[in-house]
C-alpha cells in the first residue's frame, strides 16, 4: 500500500468510521510485507494502546476516551466482533439487567450469549468477556439499542431473568440473581413468557425462577402469572432441587413449584 506505515492506514480506517479490523484486512492492506512483521508491528501498536486485540486475529482501535486505561468497553466492539466470528449473539446475565436499570450488581466480566460450538477462547486474550452457550438464540425475545459505534442486541427483561436463574454459576450464584431479580421485577411482564419462549429454556429453570419470586422476592402477581404461563405450557413438574451445588436431601419442599428447598437465599440490601 504505497509508503503508508500500519499506523496511517490504522488512521484511515479511524477517519472513514472503522473501529475494528481483521488481521485478515492488514494482510490484504500490505501484501508485500510478511506475517511476523506486521504481527511486530500490531504488538507495538497494541504496547503503545493505540490498538488492542480482544479476540484472535481481531483488533479495537482504542478510541480517546479509554486511551487512558487502554481496556475498551465490551459494548464498543461486541456487535462487530460477533459479526466477524459469524455468530449470533445477544448481551445477558448482569450485563443485560444492567441495560434495563437493574445496576445494583456489576459485574467484572461481560457476558455475552451465543451458539455451540464453543470455541477456544483464552481468557489471556480477552479475560472481560465471558462466553456462554446454548443451542439457539431466541431472536423474539431480543432488544437492540444503540451504542458508540452501531447497535448491541441484548435479552429483553423477562429472557433476561429467565437467565439468570439458569445461568446462575456464571454470576455467582443464586442469592446474587435474586438481588439482581428484585430490581429486574421492575420491568419483567411474565405474562409474555410464551410457549416459544419456554422452548428455548428448562423447565427446572422456571421452577426456581418462581420460587424465587413468590418466596424470596414476595413477587406473588407476577409468581401467579408465570405459573400460568408454566401450566399452560403443559409439561409435567418434577421436584428439582433449588441449588444443583447442594447434596442436601431431606429437606423442606414446596409443593406449588416442586422444589427441594434445599439452599438458603438471601438478597443483598439495594
Amino acid at each position: 500500500m504505497g509508503n503508508l506505515s500500519l499506523s496511517e492506514w490504522i488512521r484511515i480506517l479511524e477517519i472513514n468510521g472503522f473501529n475494528t479490523f481483521s488481521f485478515e484486512k492488514v494482510r490484504e492492506a500490505f501484501p508485500n510485507t510478511s506475517e511476523q512483521n506486521l504481527s511486530n508491528s500490531l504488538y507495538r501498536l497494541n504496547v503503545k494502546k493505540r490498538i488492542v486485540s480482544v479476540y484472535k486475529g481481531f483488533y479495537v482501535i482504542i478510541p480517546p476516551q479509554y486511551a487512558a486505561k487502554g481496556i475498551v468497553a465490551p459494548t464498543y466492539y461486541i456487535d462487530q466482533l460477533m459479526r466477524y466470528i459469524g455468530k449470533a449473539y445477544y448481551i445477558s446475565l448482569l450485563n443485560a439487567a444492567e441495560l434495563h436499570g437493574a445496576a445494583h450488581q456489576r459485574s467484572q466480566r461481560f457476558s455475552v450469549m451465543t451458539i455451540y460450538p464453543s470455541a477456544n477462547v483464552s481468557k489471556a486474550k480477552n479475560n472481560i468477556l465471558d462466553w456462554i452457550y446454548r443451542k439457539e438464540i431466541p431472536e423474539k425475545f431480543l432488544q437492540t439499542k444503540n451504542s458508540e459505534t452501531g447497535i448491541i442486541r441484548f435479552s429483553n427483561p423477562e429472557l433476561t431473568a429467565i437467565d439468570l436463574i439458569q445461568y446462575e454459576k456464571h454470576i455467582g450464584g443464586l442469592s446474587r440473581a435474586a438481588t439482581v431479580l428484585e430490581e429486574l421485577v421492575e420491568e419483567t411482564d411474565f405474562s409474555k413468557v410464551s410457549n416459544d419462549l419456554l422452548d428455548y429454556t428448562s423447565v427446572s429453570a422456571i421452577q426456581r425462577l418462581g420460587f424465587i419470586l413468590e418466596n424470596i422476592l414476595e413477587q406473588k402477581q407476577q409468581a401467579s402469572i408465570l405459573y400460568k404461563q408454566l401450566l399452560n405450557y403443559g409439561k409435567r413438574l418434577n421436584y428439582v432441587p433449588l441449588s444443583t451445588r447442594s447434596v442436601n436431601r431431606n429437606v423442606e419442599k414446596d409443593i406449588r413449584w416442586k422444589i427441594d428447598i434445599n439452599t438458603e437465599i438471601e438478597t443483598d440490601d439495594l
